[in-house]
């Protein structure tokens, strides 16, 4: 018995057999003891055959299903099989034969409830809750209105019944429950275990990653610094070149060390900001100086346009701010094998006196596939792998320029066409701590980057002492090296207690102290420093000179009391800033003039700058040139084809042309909207000079629209968005009209894009065609409509309701009447709004202009009228004597 005790509960806590199997199994033995038992009572109490036979029936039924269902694995459907099973036979024949209410049928009627409950999920287990309500109301109703339906048992039997079936039910109850509770503490105990791993793991992983940055640091330091000492050197051109690109090298490995580092802060949650004034300029000269080599390497071409109006001096995370370019601009040197890297830098005042600083990096490389945008920016996974398995890189530069930014408040958008490259728009919201413009530079620059700049300490200081404490020997040399210019006297110290030894002997006016070392740590050295009895270095200033990087170990220095914090590998730059912050400054030379010369950035333009949104449409939106030109609306060409050719929408043919040329029934012409490539392209060049673009386009429903073309084609683009006019012609026209008065208005692109939603149903337009013989040769309508309305001499009126081309009227009589009744019945409405009013034709004179003119004025006295011959595509459509008129409602 034991032995079978031990067998369940094995089974019952086997993790590699589903929670929902084993609850599964276990209900179904459940629910067969208690058939079974039922059956035994029905042997004992003599209850007719058929009733047994049913139930023996019922239970192998059972049994074979859920063997079937426990082997096939499809434990899911065996489960809706029991319950269908309990609910809808058993629990109606036990009602039925066993009773009714008087029996036990009730209880069967809970426990179905309860397995429901277990086994079942979703809408699945709503849907049987339902049903099982129906068959209990069904059964009441039963018993109710035809009790004699109802197999009554004598008074003996229905108690027997009745507490057999209470007893047996509680007990299946508490079972079911109790294995039910038992599997999910024990399931929450497994998740909780595995939350704890999980957790340890991460925070070993972390702990590894903080070793490796302090331990590969550590060499690096030696590396560039004995590397800058190289340089300041009187060594060949060759020599210092090779200098040049260790030093570059170096600090792009730095790079790669703080991404591993940065990726497992944002994993544990610890990433935080250090928010301090830096300049611009040297923060832009710092980055290109880094990266202008590798492009050169790669024979790109490397430009950097700034423009002159950004402030000097910024308030943010330099690190960060300088990581996230550096990882963009990085990128784009790696995929890009001719053309060129372009950085752009502009800024656009807030309302809230903050500066959205806009960095834009444009190459011309491989580009993206659009489907595979989606996953740009997520960790460890590189897109397009079949091209870019030969790349070096970890894969997690774009993904934490996505998380810094996030955390900045800043936002990055792409637009890429794949082969053809990409552009990465990165805007990050910033306060000046000087409003001063950084100013524009056009002197000729004083060298050429990638050659060593001439060396020249900032200061002597002769009579100062510092001392150093590393326990590693380079690291001492490294430090030693780059201060010797500055003629200082420099003591090393090998270990906390040497550091002691010489604090005891000798007074400094500062020192560097390394934090990692064995025995007694840097903390505790300048703990000891502190309160050292007989000590001379008890307020002497004490930098922490550590591999140790991060905002967190900052914080930690901040709190011990250190005077400053130095990340290795360090520069003599660095070095000497520290030191002549403390020296007193009546032992200091100073002899540098400090200045960094900005070497490598060129100026905008105010020309240059990019728009904020660019609102474009479709040559078909039939917009004045005045209008194109007021408010820079670029358009994208539909096309004509003919006999004679393919043409450029209202740019190689004309609508007179195309008039004439459509006077011979023989000739055939076919609009072609824009397809998928020329909008690729479109959007590309309009990206260029703006940082959104918001694209007005036919109505969806209009046979050839190019709405669909343009939706594809904006999914290789971040900042690309495709707005459905809803109209066609002057409709469109308003609709985009509209879009650049919002533009202008400084509305966000998300405010736009919701105004245009409601606008464009307030919006009217409709014309009057002399017949429908053109609407019939391009497939709009049939030609035996055609052909009935041109035989009842009918001039039909087209209306746009709802994007789609209709038939919304028809007017009798000669072209002037039927003219005159359109646009009285247009013109008749109250909510017309009277500012502006489009007049689209085709085929009209100057005589028929003008009658229609003052007939308007008649009706309607509009404060400005637009008269616009419609495009050739839309010409084409229409045919000649057409004119339509063009509205808004208030």
């Amino acid at each position: 018995m034991s032995s079978k005790n031990k067998n369940i509960k094995n089974y019952l806590y086997d993790d590699s057999i589903s929670l929902r199997q084993r609850l599964f199994v276990f209900s179904t033995l459940t629910v067969v003891s208690l058939l079974v038992v039922e059956l035994l009572e029905l042997v004992f109490t003599g209850t007719a055959r058929q009733n047994i036979l049913i139930l023996v029936v019922l239970t192998l039924f059972i049994v074979i299903v859920s063997v079937i269902s426990v082997k096939a694995k499809v434990v899911d459907l065996g489960a809706e099989i029991l319950c269908g099973i309990m609910s809808f036979a058993y629990f109606p024949v036990s009602f039925i034969y066993g009773g009714g209410i008087e029996g036990d049928a009730p209880l069967w009627f809970l426990l179905n409830m309860i397995l429901i409950n277990v086994l079942l999920k979703g809408g699945v287990k709503v849907v049987f809750y339902v049903l099982e309500s129906l068959a209990g109301v069904g059964c009441y109703m039963v018993a109710i209105l035809s009790p004699q339906t109802i197999v009554a048992n004598d008074y003996l039997t229905a108690n027997i019944h009745s507490l057999i079936g209470l007893t047996l039910i509680s007990i299946a109850f508490g079972i079911i429950l109790r294995i039910e509770n038992t599997l999910y503490i024990r399931e929450n105990q497994k998740a909780e275990a595995q939350k704890k791993e999980i957790e340890q793991l991460s925070a070993s992983q972390n702990r590894f990653f903080s070793s490796m940055s302090h331990e590969i640091r550590t060499p690096i330091n030696t590396i560039i610094g004995l590397n800058e000492m190289i340089l300041r050197e009187d060594v060949s051109d060759e020599v210092a070149e090779d200098a040049v690109n260790i030093r570059i090298a170096g600090k792009l490995l730095l790079n790669l060390i703080n991404d591993i580092l940065d990726m497992s802060k944002f994993q544990a949650g610890d990433m935080h900001l250090l928010i301090e004034p830096y300049s611009s300029g040297n923060m832009l000269s710092d980055l290109v100086g880094m990266l202008w080599i590798r492009a050169k390497e790669k024979k790109l071409e490397f430009h950097v346009n700034v423009a002159p109006d950004i402030p000097s001096e910024l308030l943010g995370d330099e690190v960060r701010i300088k990581q996230v370019l550096m990882n963009v601009l990085n990128n784009a040197i790696k995929y890009t094998k001719e053309g060129s890297v372009s950085l752009s830098v502009e800024c656009q005042k807030m309302d809230d006196g903050r500066y959205n600083m806009i960095y834009t990096v444009e190459d011309t490389g491989m580009g993206i596939k659009k489907e595979d945008i989606p996953y740009l920016f997520t960790a460890y996974r590189r897109v397009d792998e079949s091209n870019t398995r030969h790349i070096e890189g970890t894969g997690l530069g774009l993904s934490i320029v996505k998380q810094l930014l996030d955390l900045m408040g800043g936002k990055v958008t792409v637009n890429s066409v794949y082969t053809k490259g990409s552009t990465f728009v990165i805007e990050i919201p910033q306060k000046a701590t000087e409003e001063k413009p950084i100013g524009e530079y056009d002197y000729e620059k004083s060298h050429k980057l990638g050659r060593r700049s001439s060396y020249k300490q900032k200061f002597e200081a002769p009579e100062g002492k510092i001392l150093v404490v590393d326990d590693n020997r380079s690291n001492l040399l490294v430090v030693t090296k780059l201060l010797r210019d500055t003629k200082l006297r420099i003591d090393t110290a090998m270990s906390g207690e040497e550091a002691l030894n010489c604090t005891l002997n000798e007074t400094y006016h500062m020192i560097f102290m390394d934090h990692l070392m064995p025995e007694m740590d840097g903390i505790e050295c300048f703990r000891a420093i502190r309160n050292q009895i007989g000590g001379k270095c008890k307020e002497v200033p004490v930098v922490v000179l550590t591999a140790n990087a991060g905002e967190e170990n900052r914080e930690i220095y901040a709190r011990e009391g250190f005077d400053g914090y130095l990340v290795k590998p360090v520069s003599g730059v660095e070095l000497e800033n520290e030191v002549y912050r403390f020296l007193p400054k009546d032992i200091v030379k100073v002899t540098g003039d400090g200045e960094i010369v900005e070497e490598t950035i060129s100026w905008m333009k105010a020309t240059q700058k990019k728009k904020r949104i660019a609102i474009t449409t479709e040559s078909v939106a039939d917009l004045p040139r005045e209008l194109l030109a007021r408010y820079d609306i670029a358009i994208l060409p539909h096309k004509v084809k003919t006999g004679e050719g393919t043409f450029k929408d209202g740019e190689e043919i004309d609508t007179s042309g195309i008039i004439a040329y459509m006077e011979n029934p023989d000739h055939k012409v076919e609009p072609i909207s824009p397809g998928v490539e020329e909008h690729l392209e479109f959007f590309a060049e309009q990206l260029s000079g703006a940082y959104n673009v918001i694209h007005i386009s036919i109505s969806e429903k209009i046979e050839n629209s190019s709405y669909g073309a343009a939706m594809e084609a904006a999914g290789s683009f971040d900042n690309v968005f495709i707005v459905d006019s809803g109209h066609v012609s002057g409709g469109q026209g308003l609709v985009t009209l509209a879009a650049c008065y919002m533009a202008a208005s400084k509305m966000s692109v998300e405010d736009i894009l919701e105004n245009l939603n409601k606008f464009k149903k307030k919006i009217h337009s409709g014309f009057v065609v002399s017949d429908l013989d053109y609407l019939a040769r391009s497939g709009h309508v049939g030609f035996g409509v055609a052909n009935v309305v041109k035989s009842v001499m009918a001039r039909p009126v087209i209306t746009v309701k709802k994007g789609q081309m209709k038939i919304g009227g028809v007017y009798y009589g000669n072209q002037k009447k039927v003219w005159k009744k359109y646009i009285d019945a247009c013109l008749s409405g109250s909510k017309i709004d009277d500012r502006v009013l489009f007049v689209i034709y085709a085929g009209l004179n100057k005589k028929d202009l003008e009658w229609i003119q003052e007939n308007v004025y008649r009706k309607k006295p509009f404060k400005e009228i637009y008269f616009r011959q419609t495009s050739p595509a839309i010409a084409s459509n229409c045919g000649p004597g057409t004119f339509g008129l063009l509205w808004m409602d208030k």
